[in-house]
């Protein structure tokens, strides 16, 4: 058997923190690069970008996931870090070839999901939170330490040798992947032949939509997550490029927001979560994280200055309570032996989100002639041309922040008519005999009260 020791968590832990490790330093060198090669429309470009692989990684990624429950995990790893981290070079040979990578790695830009196959493989049901926990955890880490470690040698020595350092730590990765790490689906799990026929049905990623039309009940948490996530991704995808071009934050200042705000961000998804839950209840939580969210995206749209994207930051932080909450909710309103299928409705509508959000935010920016070369090189003045009640963006600068906020308060009344419980399952349950049924509603009872999701709050 190849790779050290047996299957585990751990190698899993590795793949993942060393991936985003390699990104997470280019935070500062790619703000760079997407200025100077697209100086006139930056920021629809990085929507058009972003966009492209989040559509492509949507579209590939039940594929992707079927082949490696026929061929196994190990090869897929290696083929998804691989075609993730190739770009990493290109940004400093040639920027074109590189944003034309970006958007072709979206194909094998989902490593995640092999991973959390991975982990499946070599956990036992009840070990499988705390090992998903663990690895969300670690992608949290990563992200909240490589920005700043990137902008301090990029301050120091260049952006060369960030790109070097970041090239080096994904070349790592692979080597780790080909020497390390074993097999985790067992033998007798795969077909004779690897010519096994993969149906359509499992490649199709709008299966697990269409699956939503049958179920009155998941159907508004659905509407939900869509459009909260949204706005999210196309923030996500452009917030620190709009950091730094519009309101004049540094490099540091960026690394430092990044990591402030992932910080409170863990601190509220597992501590003020479960007190939340506890105390208001599992719909109220999903409620108040949607409140903070709009407050944020309207604080987001609205402001001009450095102090005001601090203090949006902090409630962006509280706002992270939403995805947790309403993963603990769908597992309620959910069978037991439907827990799959409908988190894996919501991971579809989020990866669908990768690919609109990223998009609708770069042409709004577009629309309301946001271009970073209408700025002037001085972050002063650049304030000071905000600030000019001549200029449109000094009533909004953000717009796309102000629609995102629209877009939430319309998840926010469509979470309204989410129920707190589940009327299907107590249907079914009195269908049952009656001891059927009491022992059905003890096993049960024991579930809620253990309530697996919340355990993986650090998501």
């Amino acid at each position: 058997q190849q790779g050290i020791g047996r299957p585990s968590v751990y190698h899993a832990v590795v793949v993942i923190f060393l991936e985003f490790f390699a990104w997470g330093l280019l935070t500062t060198p790619m703000l760079t690069v997407l200025h100077e090669t697209f100086s006139h429309h930056t920021f629809l470009m990085n929507g058009l970008i972003q966009g492209v692989k989040g559509f492509l990684s949507f579209f590939s990624a039940p594929l992707i996931g079927a082949l490696s429950d026929a061929w196994g995990r190990r090869s897929f790893l290696l083929l998804t870090v691989f075609f993730t981290c190739v770009p990493i070079p290109l940004m400093r040979i040639s920027p074109w070839w590189y944003f034309a990578m970006i958007s072709v790695s979206g194909i094998f830009s989902v490593t995640f999901s092999v991973i959390f196959a991975y982990v499946a493989d070599v956990t036992q049901e009840h070990e499988r939170i705390t090992a998903y926990g663990l690895v969300s955890a670690t992608f949290a880490a990563s992200l909240v330490t490589s920005p700043a470690i990137g902008a301090y040698l990029s301050a120091r020595y260049g952006d060369d040798l960030v790109v070097l350092v970041a090239t080096l730590v994904a070349v790592v990765d692979i080597c780790f992947i080909l020497l390390a790490v074993p097999e985790s689906l067992p033998e007798k799990m795969r077909p004779a032949s690897w010519g096994a026929s993969i149906s359509w049905e499992q490649a199709d990623p709008f299966a697990s939509l269409k699956k939503v039309r049958k179920d009155s009940t998941v159907l508004p948490i659905c509407i939900t997550v869509f459009l909260s996530y949204l706005p999210e991704a196309g923030q996500y995808s452009s917030f620190f490029l709009y950091l730094r071009q519009i309101i004049g934050f540094g490099s540091a200042s960026i690394a430092a927001f990044i990591a402030v705000v992932g910080i409170l961000s863990i601190i509220a998804q597992t501590v003020f979560l479960s007190i939340l839950m506890r105390s208001i209840g599992n719909k109220n939580t999903v409620l108040l994280g949607l409140g903070f969210q709009i407050l944020q995206l309207a604080w987001y749209g609205f402001g001009s200055q450095s102090w005001m994207m601090w203090a949006a930051g902090a409630i962006a932080a509280m706002s992270s309570i939403t995805f947790p909450a309403i993963s603990a909710l769908v597992s309620r309103n959910a069978e037991s032996d439907q827990q799959g299928v409908v988190q894996g409705i919501i991971t579809g509508i989020r990866g669908l989100c990768n690919g609109l959000g990223p998009a609708l935010y770069g042409f709004i920016f577009f629309l309301f002639h946001v271009e970073l070369n209408e700025l002037p090189p001085d972050q002063t003045s650049g304030k000071k041309a905000m600030q000019d009640p001549s200029d449109e963006r000094a009533i909004i600068p953000g717009p796309p922040f102000l629609v995102g906020a629209c877009v939430v308060l319309l998840a926010f009344l469509v979470a309204l008519f989410i129920p707190e419980h589940s009327k299907a399952s107590s249907t079914r349950k009195h269908s049952n005999s009656i001891s059927s049924t009491l022992s059905n509603s003890q096993d049960r009872s024991s579930e809620e009260d253990i309530e697996p999701l919340l355990q993986d709050s650090s998501v």
